[in-house]
């Protein structure tokens, strides 16, 4: 597994910044997000330095796959009511026209009932 000495998000992964955790497995870690924007609100991350979608390849595929099909279970797990009626919002900000701040790859996923303050 890759990892940048710089990057917040690959500190969070180490231990070396603690984090609310959600879940983590072997590839993924999931935690609260520290500035929320919506009553739920959490942020996966794969645990290899990936710095952002853009860079995302074939080799990726069943990661981004195994995190978008966990995200429905962890929002239901955290908070946000059921579909139709309830839901979630999943967001992946890439460069900085797409309003990314930390260059590690990270999925938003928000959800519990609006308005919310951004989004």
């Amino acid at each position: 597994m890759t990892a940048d000495p710089n990057c917040i998000f690959c500190k969070i992964v180490e231990g070396k910044i603690p984090s609310r955790k959600v879940h983590e497995d072997d590839e993924i870690l999931v935690f609260h997000d520290i500035q929320p924007w919506a009553p739920v609100h959490f942020l996966m991350i794969p645990k290899a330095h990936i710095p952002s979608l853009a860079h995302i390849g074939p080799q990726h595929e069943g990661l981004m796959g195994r995190m978008l099909a966990l995200a429905p279970r962890l929002a239901l797990q955290e908070g946000c009511g059921p579909y139709p009626e309830g839901g979630h919002r999943v967001v992946i900000n890439t460069g900085a026209e797409g309003g990314q701040e930390v260059h590690h790859l990270h999925v938003h996923v928000m959800g519990g009932p609006r308005p919310w303050l951004k989004g």
